[in-house]
């Protein structure tokens, strides 16, 4: 009679699902780290003591640091690119044009909370992982946007003009986030600041028409609004 098999020791395989979400939690506690310390205080060391996982796991997914950091920069580049994209989709008016884009602008910022900071702290800086990233999603947006302005029967804008209008809208997105508690502004901010959005987003892509449009808006340019 054979002698019977002996267990082998180890702990027991993982499977793909358990894996992905070990994966996440790596990438979470990142963007937490992130938030914290920007990528120049990111290291093996924090993420795993934020995920509450040992070296040796970390390392089973991730080679160091900034891979995981990679993935939290382009999950973000992909909301804020699919949120453009879509709500350009549903535009069919150009005043509607930059309303929807202010509106994707701010759906994208209210999902980040406190690493709005480090990610517009470190959007022009090129040591930064961030500022390729960053690059990405603006040219991928300049065409998402230009496309629609001419699908709509208008000229393309100047490259100067789109790239202002992006500008304005990721001045006043961080601007508000930066100055709340917890990257979280409240209603009347976000309401203010999207009127401040619309009046900068129309003077860059729109025409008189756009203006004499937007005019009869409620509340975009009562002549009472600060």
């Amino acid at each position: 009679m054979s002698s019977p098999t002996t267990p082998r020791r180890g702990r027991p395989p993982q499977t793909e699902k358990q894996a992905d979400q070990v994966r996440a939690r790596i990438v979470l506690a990142t963007a937490e780290v992130f938030a914290e310390q920007g990528s120049r205080g990111l290291n093996v060391a924090r993420i795993i003591e934020k995920a509450g996982l040992a070296r040796p796991t970390f390392y089973r997914y991730f080679a160091n640091a900034t891979e995981p950091l990679h993935a939290v920069l382009r999950i973000s580049n992909e909301d804020l690119v699919g949120g453009i994209r879509a709500a350009l989709d549903k535009t069919e008016q150009p005043v509607e044009l930059g309303i929807n884009l202010i509106e994707a602008y701010l759906h994208w910022a209210g999902g980040h909370g406190p690493m709005l900071a480090p990610l517009f702290a470190e959007l022009h800086d090129p040591g930064s992982p961030v500022s390729a990233y960053r690059e990405e999603a603006i040219a991928d947006i300049r065409i998402l946007v230009r496309a629609k302005i001419c699908d709509l029967g208008r000229p393309a804008p100047r490259d100067l003009d789109l790239d202002t209008a992006l500008q304005i809208c990721e001045f006043v997105v961080y601007r508000i986030s930066a100055a709340a508690p917890h990257g979280e502004p409240d209603t009347d901010t976000i309401d203010a600041a999207r009127l401040t959005m619309v009046r900068g987003v129309l003077a860059m892509l729109g025409i008189r028409e756009d203006i004499e449009y937007a005019l009869e808006i409620p509340g975009l340019f009562d002549a009472d609004d600060h």
